[in-house]
């Protein structure tokens, strides 16, 4: 028994000392007050923008004919789209078929190949409609005019369009859920950029005010380390608590001007929870990292010099997950997923895609194990580069930050 706190009880020390620090001050007001009102402009600027995009979006419907009939079908749309305007979509030709040739419009449909909204195929005296129930039977009658001009019988007789409804194909699901993936996605993003940034400046002051030397006499850098990180992870669960009440007061005074997100493959209570996890190991995998840079910074212009290049390595990491998030079950995809600092967003993207839960936890076993080594690593790095005595801690505090990453000379 040495009398010494366990690393773990240590860091808890630390942890509460930063959070009521922290919480209680006089800029966490403002910083909770800050992000706000770009939220609720950029709310406002994307429900215009949605009413823009509905607006001038249009619907395509393939076509999976013989090259004959494809071709009477366009010539025949052509010929009456004065008359139709937009009320009929764009023909997007999925497949010219072959004499005898038969073709599955619910297949392709499911295995989203098609990329269309419905499918016609058939002949143009018995056309048959396949897609989803509300779709087809507004595109009924126009494809039933199209049809009775291609083989020269309108406006006297139309032929009838038999329709084959599809509940919802398994590509409207995979792109719906795309959207829900994105959306999770930015939103991480947004948020551990915004909350992640402050734990550069952390140990700044204390340096200065030679707070950190007695810290570190009194209990193991680690868990200064994890302290801090555990605190400042608390205070902002507390910023993202009070945004979301506001954002839930918004979403119920503004009602269904608020897009639906379409649910993801796990369902939402659980894909809630993943996102809080995801949240908190992206936010102690940046911050590890952060932390470790910023205790190497002397003054707090150095901090702002290194912001830069922070934001641009979040900004990266972003676009690899966000890219890895189109490409399911690729190399690209699994190499997210395995990189720490895209794992959160890779694997937040495949719950809202994947409903196999096991993933998840191997990964955040992973991102975890991440954690604790790259904070061990910081805070040797710190106890080598920083608070070493001598001539030696001299000489690098006039060289600065990067000379504080170089080895000194034995």
């Amino acid at each position: 028994m040495t009398g010494r706190l366990s690393t773990f009880a240590a860091a808890m020390v630390i942890a509460r000392r930063d959070f009521g620090a922290i919480l209680f001050s006089r800029s966490f007001l403002f910083f909770l007050l800050g992000p706000l009102f770009p939220v609720l402009v950029g709310a406002m600027a994307g429900g215009v923008g949605q009413r823009v995009q509905e607006s001038a979006a249009q619907p395509e419907l393939g076509i999976a004919m013989q090259a004959a009939d494809v071709d009477a079908m366009q010539a025949a749309r052509a010929a009456l789209l004065p008359r139709l305007g937009s009320a009929f979509p764009e023909f997007k030709v999925v497949k010219r078929l072959e004499p005898a040739e038969k073709f599955e419009a619910a297949r392709a449909l499911e295995r989203g190949s098609a990329s269309v909204a419905a499918i016609v195929t058939g002949t143009p005296e018995a056309p048959t409609l396949t897609g989803a129930s509300q779709r087809i039977a507004q595109w009924q009658g126009p494809v039933s005019l199209i049809a009775a001009e291609a083989i020269g019988r309108g406006p006297v007789e139309y032929p009838p369009v038999a329709l084959s409804p599809l509940s919802q194909s398994t590509s409207s699901n995979r792109g719906d859920r795309l959207l829900t993936a994105q959306g999770a996605q930015t939103l991480l993003f947004l948020l551990t950029m915004l909350l992640a940034g402050m734990v550069l400046s952390n140990l700044v002051e204390e340096k200065a005010n030679k707070i950190i030397e007695i810290l570190a006499a009194a209990i193991p850098m680690d868990a200064v380390f994890f302290g801090k990180l555990f605190a400042m992870l608390a205070v902002s669960f507390v910023g993202i608590t009070v945004w979301g009440v506001a954002g839930a007061a918004l979403f119920m005074a503004a009602g269904s001007a608020f897009p639906n997100l379409p649910p993801p493959a796990v369902g939402w209570p659980i894909f809630l929870a993943l996102g809080i996890i995801y949240f908190a190991a992206a936010y102690l995998l940046l911050g590890s990292v952060f932390l470790a840079i910023g205790s190497l910074a002397t003054t707090v212009r150095e901090v702002q010099t290194l912001s830069m290049p922070v934001t641009m390595m979040q900004l990266m990491v972003f676009f690899l997950a966000s890219y890895a998030m189109t490409q399911p079950g690729s190399a690209v995809e699994l190499g997210a997923v395995v990189f720490p600092f895209s794992s959160p967003f890779a694997m937040l993207a495949r719950a809202a895609q994947n409903p196999t839960l096991w993933p998840h936890a191997a990964a955040i076993v992973w991102q975890t194990l991440c954690v604790i080594v790259f904070v061990r690593v910081g805070a040797r790095l710190f106890r080598t580069r920083v608070m070493k005595s001598g001539p030696a801690k001299v000489k690098a505090g006039k060289r600065g930050f990067f000379a504080r990453l170089r080895p000194s000379a034995a």
